[in-house]
């Protein structure tokens, strides 16, 4: 019989890593700019649809002169850093060390490695001003879900949340309003921090509405 049991490292030796991971994030970010996250599955391969819809948002975004920040793996991921990457744009990877995902994909401009979920995933959250979410599996609903409650919550600032593939999240949206709605788990205000579509224009004029980069102050009268 094979021993199945659980080993796990207690706290106090997790947190100065995930400490550690949080500072080296904040100080090799603090001068980009405004970024947006963009989420999606690590499985699906190039010349699949939604590999060279990915790649496209990429290309948008760092046409617009704004950061692209993804998971730095393959899949979608590797496809929005490629879109930036090749068209001259910052395309940050904020990796994860896992078993089956073992390098890194190569389109990045600044490349960042985490141990743990949490302080790679509190470093999405604390440098993006919006987020698209591309189709993906579990990790993708994990940041999705995350990012509408801390928006929802008021522990992030509001910002634009886009599902980009409609055939893909109809379904989910629906469950959202037949199920969380109906039964008072959400306000119907709520549903109005999502925006879902297929067309990337509505996507590029939403992000520009609402990342306008930061006017520089007023010189103070000498």
């Amino acid at each position: 019989m094979s021993n199945n049991k659980i080993v796990r490292l207690p706290a106090t030796e997790q947190i100065p890593t995930i400490m550690r991971e949080l500072q080296t994030a904040a100080d090799t970010l603090k001068e980009m700019g405004a970024g947006v996250s963009v989420f999606g599955s690590a499985r699906i391969k190039p010349g699949h649809p939604y590999y060279q819809l990915a790649q496209e948002v990429g290309r948008r975004l760092a046409g617009a002169g704004v950061t692209l920040i993804a998971g730095g793996g393959p899949g979608l991921m590797e496809a929005a850093n490629k879109g930036a990457f090749e068209a001259g744009g910052h395309s940050i990877g904020l990796n994860i060390r896992l078993p089956h995902e073992t390098t890194n994909n190569p389109y990045q401009t600044q490349s960042l490695q985490f141990e743990y979920f949490y302080s790679r995933k509190a470093t999405f959250f604390m440098h993006s001003w919006a987020y698209i979410a591309l189709p993906g599996g579990f990790g993708t609903m994990d940041e999705l879900f995350e990012v509408m409650t801390l928006v929802q919550t008021g522990k992030v600032p509001s910002a634009p949340i886009v599902l980009i593939g409609t055939e893909f999240w109809s379904g989910l949206i629906d469950w959202i309003r037949s199920q969380l709605l109906t039964l008072g788990l959400i306000s119907p205000k709520d549903l109005d921090l999502l925006v879902i579509t297929d067309d990337l224009d509505e996507v590029m004029t939403y992000i520009n509405k609402c990342c306008v980069l930061p006017r520089a102050e007023p010189a103070l009268p000498q």
